[in-house]
């Protein structure tokens, strides 16, 4: 879960486990360079609905940053689908998911850009009051970052260029 402000209000979080960054993914044989998000001008893109994608990418229309149609799904394989089927220009979407897409469909996909500029921190949340539990998960993260398995669990997954926190 994305560790924010408000969600800190209520809850605890272990210590932060990966990195996710705003990426923009298109098909693996297209030539297209995407510098910023600004490039998207004029695109259609595809976001799942209720995510950091479709805020930003809805902020960036509101305020006239871009001009864009924005296609808001329920769920993320149909923003895939829809740029495998040529429906949509692009695919705005965290980039441990786009990550994980490429591993698994490097001939399909490839990511045109990744926003580093406001990086959010992934961490295990629990009820506010359950410190004993947190002192546990973070010390089984501690342990399996020093063996490495986390680095070899991200690698296999999301590929190597995953961006784990350590």
């Amino acid at each position: 879960m994305t560790i924010n402000a408000e969600r800190q209000k209520t809850m605890l979080f272990s210590t932060p486990y990966i990195n996710n960054y705003q990426a923009v993914v298109i098909p693996a044989d297209s030539e297209w360079k995407i510098t910023s998000f600004h490039d998207l001008d004029g695109k259609t893109i595809a976001v799942q609905k209720e995510t950091t994608s479709d805020e930003l990418m809805s902020d960036y229309k509101s305020t006239g940053t871009i001009s864009t149609e924005i296609v808001a799904n329920e769920k993320v394989t149909s923003c895939f689908t829809q740029l495998t089927n040529g429906e949509i220009d692009a695919v705005v979407v965290d980039s441990t998911v786009a990550d994980g897409y490429i591993a698994s469909d490097a001939d399909k996909y490839q990511i045109a850009y990744k926003d580093d500029s406001e990086p959010e921190q992934f961490g295990i949340a629990m009820g506010k009051e359950n410190t004993a539990l947190q002192t546990a998960i973070n010390q089984a993260l501690a342990d399996m970052e020093a063996d490495g398995f986390i680095k070899d669990t991200y690698d296999y997954w999301f590929g190597s260029g995953a961006s784990v926190t350590q």
